[in-house]
């Protein structure tokens, strides 16, 4: 079973609402409240009155240090210790007269870890095309092997073709021999 039984649920429930006379019946009673209290706590300068305020109206000048003790004064041991966080940055406002456009811009980490990287790069790439470092030592190491083997390679093919140069012509001697018979 639902909610709220079998005649259904919250939403069809009649809404009350004050009416505006009483609205500004409270906001009456709220203001004499408070003009009764101004009068009482005026009136009140003698044995009745709060001791607190007696010596304020007395003092005033002690009274004001009192107030700015009352307020840094912490909780707990927050009063105990004074802790500044060295790594909290107060945020200043600068006026757009303040601003230096002409001076040099001091790069983010990123954008210098970038600058870096590439400048990083473009050093290895010379190092490498002069054959400085590792890598283009065995590339140039893979290569002479590479080119001693097309060079023994193509020396075979030359011999092969003298060889069967030769033996092509001399089965034509051969035949214009047998012919010539």
């Amino acid at each position: 079973m639902p909610k709220g039984g079998r005649k259904g649920g919250h939403k069809g429930r009649a809404r009350q609402y004050t009416s505006p006379e009483e609205i500004d019946a409270q906001l009456q009673a709220e203001k004499q409240k408070a003009s009764e209290e101004e009068e009482q706590e005026e009136g009140g300068d003698g044995a009745s009155g709060d001791p607190k305020k007696e010596k304020k109206s007395l003092d005033s000048d002690e009274s004001e240090d009192e107030d700015d003790d009352y307020q840094q004064k912490r909780k707990g041991v927050e009063g105990l210790i004074d802790i500044e966080n060295p790594n909290r940055v107060a945020q200043t406002t600068k006026k757009v007269t303040q601003l230096d456009l002409d001076g040099p811009k001091e790069l983010s980490r990123r954008e210098r870890e970038e600058i870096e990287k590439q400048k990083a790069k473009e050093r290895y790439m010379k190092m490498h095309l002069a054959g400085k470092t590792e890598q283009a030592k065995a590339d140039l190491a893979r290569l002479a092997i590479i080119r001693k083997q097309r060079e023994e390679a193509a020396r075979k093919k030359e011999e092969e073709r003298k060889a069967k140069d030769d033996a092509t012509l001399s089965g034509k001697r051969m035949q214009s021999l047998s012919l010539n018979k």
